[in-house]
């Protein structure tokens, strides 16, 4: 089979790409290698990808609809995975029309090309920060969803209504998959366990936003890779459910379905911090703030629909995934 994944230079895009090629799939990466952050962080990922045999780059911006669209038509792909998108929630209030721009414009261009080259499953990425402080836990797909608290959480559940609309019109199949605080390996240097890690070693002090009450479903990388890859290699099997539509934000009568995925179970922010201490080996220096503007109190990921549909389990612990992402962080970064 071969699949585009828009994004293979990021965090989760290399992963997915990885898995999907261990699967002895054919990958055709797609990325724009921006410098929203540390370009040869990028390029290290980019060169794991290119030393396997069946993966193939190309270097283009997804808000470049001609180019897309002819790349998308070109290579005739029997599943597009999208994860390119403009990340982060605190950067989306520093500089919101770089959001407008990868995540809107970006992933209309997404729809057309898969539309017009008549894709047969597109599996694209949203994000656990649409649920904004819903109170019920843990967050199901079938809750509403429209109070986002962010702007990169409001482009997010637009690229959902987006999606169903392609669905509905067109008869495009689309499954979007709500991402749930993912560590690991080759992360991205704003997140959260990087910026820990980095400041433990160096003997800097950690601005803990919310005095580290915040809890979160963090799910390890691979977990999250192997799940995207089975979403997109089984799928699409949406079965339409003419009895939950229109009440139901996951499901419809259309090729469309909404799925959690995340490790579902929360972890209090400064347990984290204390686990990254012990794999570290130093202890970190706190300095405890109160909640940031766009913060969500609690992440919880309920999975049960994925795992039904698609046998989907995270087998990673918090704590393995840690002492695997120490190890890399480790290398890495004293390379």
């Amino acid at each position: 089979m071969k699949l585009i994944v828009t994004g293979a230079a990021g965090f989760i895009g290399m992963h997915t790409a990885l898995s999907l090629l261990h699967e002895g799939h054919e990958v055709v990466g797609i990325d724009n290698l921006n410098d929203y952050y540390d370009i040869q962080l990028k390029h290290g990922r980019l060169d794991v990808l290119l030393q396997r045999p069946g993966f193939r780059f190309f270097r283009l911006d997804i808000a470049d609809g001609q180019a897309l669209a002819q790349c998308v038509k070109s290579e005739r792909p029997d599943r597009v995975v999208h994860l390119a998108a403009q990340a982060g929630v605190r950067y989306s209030l520093e500089n919101p029309m770089a959001y407008v721009s990868s995540n809107l414009v970006g992933f209309a261009n997404i729809l057309e090309s898969c539309r017009h080259a008549q894709v047969p499953n597109l599996v694209f990425a949203s994000s656990s920060s649409v649920y904004g402080d819903n109170s019920r836990l843990p967050f199901s797909e079938h809750d509403p969803v429209d109070h986002p608290l962010s702007l990169y959480a409001a482009t997010k559940r637009s690229n959902e209504l987006m999606a169903h609309s392609y669905a509905h019109l067109y008869g495009l199949p689309v499954t979007g998959l709500r991402f749930f605080t993912v560590y690991g390996p080759w992360g991205r240097p704003d997140m959260a366990p990087i910026l820990f890690a980095s400041a433990i070693v160096a003997g800097k002090p950690i601005r803990v936003f919310n005095h580290g009450n915040h809890r979160r479903d963090f799910t390890y990388v691979d977990d999250i890779a192997s799940g995207v890859a089975a979403v997109a290699t089984k799928g699409p099997g949406i079965r339409r459910t003419a009895d939950a539509w229109p009440d139901d934000p996951a499901t419809s009568m259309a090729p469309f379905r909404i799925y959690n995925i995340g490790n579902g179970t929360p972890v209090r922010l400064l347990d984290f911090l204390s686990l990254l201490e012990s794999c570290l080996g130093k202890k970190a220096q706190l300095e405890l703030v109160a909640a940031q503007p766009g913060d969500v109190q609690e992440t919880w990921a309920d999975c049960s629909d994925l795992e039904r549909d698609f046998g989907y389990r995270p087998r990673t612990s918090l704590e393995q995934g840690l002492q695997r992402f120490v190890a890399w962080f480790r290398e890495y970064y004293s390379s």
